[in-house]
């Protein structure tokens, strides 16, 4: 059915629930990807926009807990990958999947932030509304 699977990752039970339905719909030859996108938070100085080195090495050292975390979920899985990029999500998301040919997006409906409790999250939204391939949104 799928061959090329792309799940977005940000560490939320529900990521782990759209992982966990995407191992479920790989079929034996197929691949997944789970990609985990984060973003540093700059600070706006009057013209200067800057980012601590403490503020950088505590991204690093939670992505580094993230990847160890999904290369755990995935052991049983020969042909799944993890990948970390750093960017805004939903656009790292689509150019990921246009660059990597994936023919499926999974991805959970919200994630960390507070706003996505109110609503669809902003990624999964603007994942489903420019991606051009299938989006798997799981609740």
């Amino acid at each position: 059915m799928f061959s090329n699977i792309l799940v977005a990752y940000d560490g939320s039970d529900l990521s782990r629930k759209a992982l966990d339905t995407a191992k479920r719909l790989a079929a034996a030859a197929a691949r997944i990807e789970i990609l985990h996108v984060y973003q540093v938070p700059l600070i706006i100085v009057g013209e200067a926009v800057i980012t601590t080195p403490a503020l950088q090495q505590h991204y690093y050292e939670h992505e580094q807990k993230i990847d160890s975390e999904i290369n755990r979920l995935i052991s049983d899985l020969p042909s799944a990958k993890s990948i970390i990029k750093q960017g805004q999500p939903a656009k790292t998301i689509l150019e990921h999947a246009a660059e990597n040919g994936n023919d499926l997006i999974v991805i959970a409906s919200r994630g960390l932030t507070a706003i996505d409790e109110l609503f669809l999250g902003s990624t999964s939204h603007n994942v489903v509304q420019h991606a051009k391939t299938p989006v798997l949104v799981v609740k």
